[in-house]
């Protein structure tokens, strides 16, 4: 089923190219959404009733990865294909400025069956109120709502969605993967270049209404502030900075763990089994969640792009504490990330880049921890677009864990090696 299904989003993405529609405030899935964050507020196509478009993407990566670490307990990992993922995308728009999306993972690694990611609403005018209700407020206002990734920094723009892969120039994600799901609501505000995000979640991961002597549910709160402007033919530049918080004990560890689909690197760090035929390893591994029970993060992201150079950049600080009930003391502890990623596009239509990216996670889990734990990546390669529905790219990773405070299979852990992979998105 799995082969069926990706071979129609193979046919597909060739017939469908001159039938889909245009939809309003929209960020195209394909190339010419590359470099996009939030979706403009540029009413540049005009409503003419309830279009639907369907679309899809489609990932699938050659391997070949070498894996070790102290106590020499990691599986062999050889050179192969992994398995492909797939999603389906569906976005409506219903009315004049209001927009539906929802997308349904259909392949990942960690899940086996097909399940709804997410959706929400897009209100970018309130003509259904009544014509020209706000309008000069909305003319600069986004409101959206629903069950699905929120706004906080960056780097969720750029990341591989599953499936989703034509905007990353690289394999991976980032070590600290900030991106969850879950029930939200917010307002962006955009004009002349400055843009400002303000929302809410519920800070669940997996929605239900039960109430407990463990639970503690807080609303999670976060905002974004930048400036955002192409100031001539050949210069963009972008600076932002996010904040995100929950101060409950039951909701709000998510930010960095909220990434069900698994990690982007298949099977490393996963161990032999031990003399009680155990073995140790996840869909997630290569990824670094501190799981802070109470977590405030900061994330602030400059985006430069000259001509075909572009730079984008990550600095990140995530601080909580793992106080479980009100008895226990707080335990403070917080991590940093920084990533620098410098992408050269050139050729026809920057057809062809060159990329490389360094990424560090370092950090306590708890205040009083002797050693910070240290995580590196570099990651070099490179990607042809054969059309703007179609990427293929290479790259060499190369992943570290120094440092005393790292233990068990992680002690001295390390694994390289490259990465093919090709993607269809439309």
């Amino acid at each position: 089923m799995r082969i069926i299904i990706l071979l129609i989003f193979s046919t597909l993405s060739i017939s469908l190219k001159a039938q889909q529609p245009q939809l309003q405030f929209f960020r195209a899935n394909d190339k010419h959404g590359l470099n996009v964050f939030e979706t403009s507020k540029k009413d540049t196509v005009i409503f003419e009733g309830i279009k639907v478009r369907v679309g899809g993407d489609f990932a699938m990566q050659f391997q070949s990865i070498d894996q070790s670490n102290k106590i020499g307990n990691l599986v062999e990992l050889g050179s192969n294909l992994n398995l492909p993922s797939a999603n389906l995308n569906i976005d409506v728009q219903l009315i004049d400025g209001v927009r539906m999306h929802l997308r349904t993972y259909l392949s990942s690694q960690h899940h086996e069956d097909s399940w709804v990611k997410g959706g929400h609403l897009q209100i970018d005018k309130l003509d259904f109120i009544k014509p020209g209700f706000l309008e000069e407020i909305m003319k600069i206002a986004t409101i959206t709502v629903g069950l699905d990734e929120f706004n906080y920094g960056d780097a969720h723009f750029r990341r591989s969605d599953n499936a989703r892969a034509i905007f990353n120039p690289f394999v991976g994600n980032y070590i600290m993967d900030a991106f969850s799901t879950e029930a939200f609501g917010e307002v962006t505000l955009q004009e002349n270049g400055f843009l400002g995000v303000v929302g809410i979640t519920n800070g669940k991961l997996n929605q239900n209404v039960v109430v407990n002597d463990n639970t503690d549910n807080k609303l999670s709160l976060y905002g974004k502030l930048g400036y955002d402007n192409q100031l001539n033919d050949d210069l963009r530049v972008r600076l932002t900075g996010s904040v995100y918080t929950n101060q409950g004990t039951s909701t709000g560890a998510w930010l960095y763990g909220g990434d069900r689909t698994g990690a982007r690197y298949y099977n490393v760090l996963h161990t032999l089994p031990d003399a009680d035929g155990i073995t140790q390893g996840g869909a997630f591994e290569g990824r670094y969640n501190s799981r802070f029970v109470k977590l405030t993060a900061v994330q602030i992201n400059p985006f430069i792009k000259y001509k075909g150079l572009e730079f984008f950049g990550v600095y990140e600080l995530a601080s909580g504490n793992n106080e479980i009930k009100s008895t226990v003391p707080d335990k403070e502890g917080a991590f940093t990330q920084l990533a620098a990623e410098l992408v050269y596009r050139f050729g026809n239509n920057e057809r062809f880049y060159l990329a490389g990216r360094y990424n560090t996670v370092q950090g306590k889990a708890l205040e009083g921890n002797a050693e910070d734990l240290k995580i590196s990546r570099v990651n070099v390669g490179g990607g042809w677009f054969l059309s703007k529905n179609i990427v293929t790219k290479i790259e060499y990773v190369n992943q570290q864990y120094t440092g005393e405070a790292w233990a068990g299979r992680f002690s001295e852990a390390k694994f390289d090696g490259i990465n093919i992979e090709a993607a269809i998105s439309f």
